[in-house]
């Protein structure tokens, strides 16, 4: 990788030359400033950080309470009981999966990561798409392929857009192994549909690609009827498919996460290869935290139940947020999983470049936050066009300041009368409003 800068000397040491400096991810960096802000007793709103933010279910917390005794590693490739509990859950969504080809880690990050080393190979990645991809890609010296999306399907590569990718990569020199895609996505909030995953899976198959299919939000699609098609259910012999806990049970700071391998004796390889890497950087994941993933994974009613509610949460406040955007003129899709949306104020291009100065996503998000207080993502970190004025939005952070008000919001048949998210859309709807005045 190139330099970025001259060699770093101290009187104590010297950082070789020949590595760049690596950002923090856009999303954390974004969380801390408003941390900073708040800490600093400046009123802000949350529309960064992309964290369920509701409490732990109470079973939960008393599963990893009692495994807390447990300090010993545990096997590489995750506990056997929480590599069947995984399984199952696999099985239930219509992909019959073997325990053994189960791995975990210190959360799908790491596993992701974990991936790309295990590939060696360049992937192709949707534009836009979730800010880890890409650094994870040159983080392991390899290239990332921004592919375009086809329209309205967010989180999937372009099929044909993807087989033209390959081909240049390949006359250039360089072989894309890999294509990762999100469903649901991360930052559209949107579903890709079946036609679309099938497509992409024939692109696959004929260029000899495996599929990283990231379905850690698969389980907050808002509608029942909205079709869902793992490409783990049409190419099961080149598909990995990575999930955690962290956004369906709001655990994301106990780190813990899971991959299906492909079937057939590829599958297997790539396996040994991940297992390998992880006893090398991770060891084994938490124990304790295993132990009650293990529960989680085996979805007893009463977690089954506490989805189902946290699903309706996200689904009223993201769309009561994205028709706050529609009313102020901002082009937004309906989201249809997660927390997340992704206006585009293409319409005001002109507008705010004559008020605000506003030239692209990054100066859009930087005038929400510092005039404002409202935290958001440029669209430029998910790999998206610079020029462009979209934004990610997140809305998991509005339930509320404290476990009350969050189990309130839970709890509540209608979650935007409540004062703290009534409020929230309020903000945002004033802020914008003198934005365009």
């Amino acid at each position: 990788m190139p330099w970025a800068g001259p060699t770093i000397t101290s009187d104590s040491f010297t950082l070789p030359s020949g590595r760049s400096l690596v950002p923090v991810s856009a999303t954390l960096a974004a969380n801390e400033v408003l941390a900073t802000r708040r800490r600093a007793g400046q009123p802000v709103l949350p529309l960064a950080f992309g964290e369920s933010g509701l409490p732990v279910h109470r079973r939960l917390r008393s599963e990893l309470a009692n495994a807390s005794a447990l300090g010993a590693y545990g096997p590489v490739a995750g506990l056997p009981s929480l590599r069947e509990a995984a399984a199952g859950y696999w099985t239930r969504r219509g992909t019959p999966t073997d325990p053994e080809r189960v791995l975990a880690g210190p959360g799908s990050k790491a596993l992701l990561f974990g991936l790309l080393l295990a590939l060696g190979t360049d992937v192709a990645i949707p534009q836009p798409s979730w800010v880890s991809y890409a650094a994870q890609a040159r983080l392991t010296g390899l290239a990332p392929h921004f592919v375009p999306t086809m329209p309205g399907e967010g989180g999937i590569c372009d099929p044909d857009a993807l087989d033209a990718t390959v081909r240049a990569a390949q006359a250039a020199g360089r072989r894309i192994g890999a294509v990762l895609l999100t469903l649901p996505d991360n930052p559209t909030g949107r579903v890709a549909s079946p036609e679309a995953v099938r497509e992409l899976c024939a692109t696959a198959r004929r260029r000899d690609l495996i599929i990283i299919s990231d379905e850690i939000y698969r389980d907050l699609v808002h509608e029942s009827s909205t079709p869902f098609l793992s490409p783990a259910s049409v190419a099961p012999e080149r598909t990995v498919v990575t999930t955690a806990l962290s956004k369906s049970m709001a655990v994301g700071g106990w780190r813990l996460g899971v991959a299906r391998m492909p079937d057939g004796r590829a599958g297997q390889t790539l396996c040994d290869r991940l297992t390998g890497i992880a006893s090398e950087i991770w060891s084994a994941a938490p124990v304790p935290v295993q132990q009650a993933g293990a529960v989680a994974f085996a979805e007893p009613a009463e977690l089954t139940e506490y989805v189902g509610r946290a699903r309706r949460l996200h689904a009223v406040v993201a769309r009561e947020t994205a028709r706050v955007f529609a009313t102020a003129g901002v082009n937004v899709a309906t989201p249809q999983a997660a927390f997340y949306l992704y206006p585009d104020f293409a319409p005001w291009r002109a507008h705010l470049a004559h008020k605000h100065e506003v030239t692209g996503a990054a100066s859009l998000a930087a005038l929400l936050l510092e005039r404002y207080g409202a935290g958001t993502l440029p669209g430029s970190a998910f790999g998206d066009d610079p020029a462009a004025l979209r934004l990610r939005v997140a809305t998991g952070l509005l339930y509320g300041d404290s476990e009350e008000q969050r189990e309130t919001a839970l709890a509540a048949a209608d979650p935007v009368r409540l004062p703290w998210i009534g409020g929230a859309m309020d903000r945002l709807a004033d802020i914008l409003a003198d934005m365009i005045a």
